[in-house]
């Protein structure tokens, strides 16, 4: 049984978080991405809780968590600093992290930070961050996947939105990343929680606030001399699964992965597009719960 809690954290902001599972079990966290909500893991939070705590927040922002004003808010040391504050709030000293898009932007970052805590990692379709970056200016097939990124920096209509404005939204900006229909009741969802007072300018100030640059196509942008010097191995063991069908973040971005993380596991679906968590369920908690099983009894 999946619970909702509201949980006031130490820093300042009130998350929605489902909670499954016996707390007596080993803990892991679910981070979810733009533009969804802990509804992202519906299909892998039954399954992991016979064997887990699961703790699934909507992250600062989205549905009806907290969404404070200013761009400032949404770096990512924010969502990481609430990521150990709930933590915290459960008592949970280490835990197992697992984060889709953005929430494995936030996992990539909280694994480098607090190696103690973070004890094992799930990519699912997220870059690492000095990969995506040098990808960003040396694949132009990714620079051209991630004008979106721009896009959604520079954009305004996300003031006044409109029940119209959020089907438009779904209908062309969301629906063309997708490789797998959604149903009547998955779009309902989405369209209440994305029409939640401040939430649709909360979620692009995610983009709005990450130092990540994107040149544009023809831009000629002055390269960051860290995407090619020594970066930090990833120190815990990383089971990282990748739908190759993303139209967004490409294949490429598996490329040099095995260099930075030790103890590396990829998992390829080769049908999966950008939102494998539901759109192929089946195959992620497979790879989930296979890897997870074969940690637990080393």
């Amino acid at each position: 049984m999946v619970a909702l809690e509201r949980v006031a954290l130490s820093t300042g902001v009130e998350l929605d978080v489902a909670v499954a599972g016996d707390p007596a079990n080993p803990p892991i966290f679910l981070l979810h991405g733009f533009p969804e909500s802990h509804h992202t893991w519906r299909h892998q939070i039954p399954v992991l809780a016979k064997t887990h705590f699961v703790i699934a927040p909507d992250q600062r922002g989205y549905a009806r968590s907290s969404k404070p004003e200013g761009v400032e808010n949404y770096s990512p040391d924010k969502p990481v600093a609430d990521l150990m504050a709930l933590a915290d709030h459960f008592g949970i000293e280490s835990f197992t992290l697992v984060g889709h898009d953005w929430g494995g932007a936030i996992a990539w970052m909280a694994g480098l930070q607090h190696p103690k805590r973070v004890t094992q990692l799930v990519i699912l379709n997220a870059p690492h961050p000095q990969i995506f970056q040098r990808k960003l200016f040396d694949d132009p097939e990714q620079r051209k996947a991630s004008q979106y990124v721009r896009y959604f920096r520079e954009t305004d209509f996300d003031k006044g939105v409109t029940g119209a404005a959020l089907e438009r939204f779904f209908s062309s900006l969301f629906v063309q990343h997708l490789a797998a229909t959604v149903s009547d009741e998955d779009k309902a969802q989405y369209l209440v929680d994305w029409g939640q007072p401040g939430a649709m300018t909360a979620m692009l100030n995610w983009y709005r606030a990450t130092s990540m640059i994107v040149p544009g196509m023809d831009e000629d942008v002055e390269r960051p001399a860290w995407i090619d010097g020594p970066f930090p191995l990833q120190p815990q063991p990383t089971l990282v699964i990748w739908g190759l069908r993303d139209t967004g973040l490409l294949p490429c971005l598996l490329d040099g992965l095995d260099q930075l993380i030790p103890d590396y596991t990829l998992v390829r679906i080769e049908d999966g597009g950008h939102f494998i968590p539901w759109e192929k369920h089946e195959q992620v908690t497979a790879a989930l719960v296979h890897w997870l099983g074969r940690r637990t009894a080393v």
